[in-house]
């Protein structure tokens, strides 16, 4: 994938890759993937497996805008340096459609030791078969902002993990 088709946010935590990772992959850590707090009546997911599907509920705007269920098909899973997966959910936004994952962004999330901590790389992108329109469609509504504002959440996440 080119760079003019996705984009790259980078995050560095004073934290252990592992406690990243598990943040990334525990249905009781997720949560920082909606912006708001947990629901019992709307659990978060995890299936942790090449196949298997993550969930969240979420609601956008702190709360106070749109709810839906997003999540990912999980593509690759290297513990605890690497996670792929097809972005959205079975019933959800964006409607994952298990037929046809080339449709919808893959969302690859790298996680490296450096300086005692550790550096995720996550990168949003295209595959090539999807034409450029629908690629400029997915940017102009804004998905980078979204992903980055959802990416800055995870912070508070990893820090109570390592409290």
């Amino acid at each position: 994938m080119s760079t003019d088709r996705g984009f790259t946010v980078t995050r560095r935590f004073d934290a252990p890759r592992e406690l990243v990772f598990r943040a990334w992959t525990d249905p009781e850590h997720l949560q920082w993937f909606a912006g708001v707090p947990r629901d019992p009546a709307h659990p978060t997911t995890v299936d942790l497996r090449v196949g298997g599907a993550w969930r969240v509920h979420l609601v956008e705007d702190e709360g106070r805008g749109r709810a839906y269920w997003t999540g990912g098909l999980y593509r690759e899973i290297a513990a605890p340096e690497r996670l792929v997966f097809t972005w959205g959910a079975v019933g959800g936004w964006p409607e994952l459609d298990v037929e046809d994952l080339d449709d919808l962004p893959v969302a690859t999330i790298e996680l490296h030791d450096v300086d005692g901590g550790t550096e995720m790389v996550a990168h949003f992108g295209f595959a090539d078969s999807l034409a450029d329109q629908r690629v400029a469609e997915w940017l102009a509504m804004g998905v980078r902002k979204g992903w980055t504002d959802t990416l800055s959440r995870i912070d508070a996440e990893v820090l109570a993990l390592v409290g």
